[in-house]
């Protein structure tokens, strides 16, 4: 159909159709988006110290790794020594397969460790496994703690931490057999990592051994951290108070429900003494000694004894006895685990309340002794025992993850009931 002056009009289909041409003309131009710009980094190793690590700097004034018009790529920065191996592991470094490189044996060149650390640190972050001695613990725990500090210093703790707990982890009773060995150490490791476990762990050896490691762990760990150990280490003295009460009320009674006493059941009695003087010597520390150089008498005292006493020849004073060395902080953790050990024989044995019984019967002038009356007497120490065991039964808990069976009825000399509560996890909200 012709318009008045015989041209055709145009349609919407010409103009839908010229509006796509254009369109598909434009999405065929080409694009001049400006290239992305590449960032290169290189490890400062003059501005390390000789324990430091070094940090990755952005290096500005050289081109890419990759080349460009401005010249070839600049020197790196290089270590003190051996710079020729320095060159092979940077080259190494740079051009590391993650996907396909295999575990290798720890190279000897210096710097080579720290390369290491960093390749470890990028495979966490790119959600690969870090390669960690599997078979030794010693080893394992050495590369760990690298490479937290080093994820310590790009604040990716949160990252490198569920790796380390998770490697760590997989030797089991051997980690913590490791733990119980060096407590503070792995307490500091623990608390880097982020790992309830290892920190729990490390934590209740601390606590039960505390202030052996307060010179290890001052200014070398949060203070938040040394606030828990000293809040658990008073809960678990506030207990042993508590229990230690007990076991001085603890009191015989004779066959009409009296309590004992010398008058109506002197061998009881005895019984009940003898447990309480051992309690006395083995839950308080000795008495320190505070013997003094004696006085030595003037030149007019002298005259004056000889005169006096003329048959005394005079004697050279002896000299002051040395000062005892200090003891270490006084652990009662052991005893508690005797009296709270099902065997009746780990402490105040046969031979022994025999001998004092003998004793008492001497001393007394009396018939005090005899068959019958060990027999008696041994009946109502163990009764005595099983009182104490019965008190001291919550300091006999063990908290830890640790199978204490092959130490020993004392265990490892120290206690192990204190418990780690979620909320007690310094890291936590």
């Amino acid at each position: 159909m012709r318009g008045a002056n015989g041209l055709p009009p145009i349609g919407e289909q010409s103009v839908a159709g010229s509006s796509s041409t254009r369109t598909s003309s434009t999405e065929r131009r080409p694009s001049f988006e400006p290239p992305r710009k590449r960032w290169k980094y290189t490890l400062d190793w003059q501005a390390a110290g000789d324990d430091d690590v070094p940090m990755l700097v952005q290096d500005t004034s050289a081109p890419s790794i990759f080349g460009g018009p401005d010249g070839p790529p600049a020197v790196r920065n290089k270590p003190p020594t051996s710079n020729e191996g320095f060159f092979r592991s940077m080259t190494n470094f740079s051009a590391l397969n993650i996907n396909d490189r295999a575990q290798q044996s720890v190279p000897a060149e210096p710097g080579d460790e720290v390369l290491k650390d960093y390749d470890n640190l990028f495979r966490t972050m790119y959600q690969y496994p870090p390669v960690l001695d599997s078979v030794n613990i010693a080893t394992a725990y050495t590369e760990c703690k690298a490479l937290l500090h080093l994820a310590d210093m790009y604040d990716a703790l949160e990252i490198v931490g569920t790796r380390v707990d998770h490697h760590l982890l997989r030797f089991g009773a051997r980690l913590f057999k490791q733990i119980a060995k060096y407590p503070p150490s792995y307490l500091k490791l623990g608390y880097l990592a982020r790992s309830q476990t290892i920190f729990a762990e490390a934590l209740i050896h601390v606590v039960g051994q505390w202030p052996l490691a307060r010179p290890q762990l001052n200014n070398q760990i949060d203070a938040g951290v040394m606030d828990l150990i000293e809040d658990k280490h008073d809960e678990l003295e506030d207990i042993k108070t508590r229990i230690e009460m007990k076991l001085w009320r603890i009191t015989l009674t004779t066959s009409r429900g009296e309590r004992v006493t010398p008058a109506n059941d002197y061998l009881s009695w005895l019984a009940m003494s003898l447990f309480r003087q051992w309690i006395a010597e083995n839950t308080t520390p000795g008495p320190s000694g505070i013997l003094k150089e004696p006085a030595r008498p003037s030149s007019n005292s002298r005259n004056v004894a000889s005169r006096s006493t003329s048959h005394v020849t005079s004697q050279r004073l002896p000299p002051p006895p040395p000062n005892p060395p200090p003891s270490g902080p006084f652990n009662t953790g052991k005893i508690y685990r005797l009296i709270g050990s099902n065997s009746s024989t780990l402490y105040l044995p046969h031979d022994e309340l025999k001998r004092f019984l003998k004793t008492s019967s001497e001393a007394s002038n009396g018939t005090l002794y005899s068959r019958d009356n060990l027999r008696r007497f041994e009946r109502r120490v163990e009764e005595v025992k099983n009182l104490a065991r019965d008190a001291v039964r919550p300091l006999m808990r063990n908290f830890l993850e640790l199978d204490l069976t092959a130490f020993g009825p004392a265990g490892l000399g120290y206690l192990t009931c204190t418990r780690v509560e979620d909320a007690d996890f310094p890291w936590d909200d």
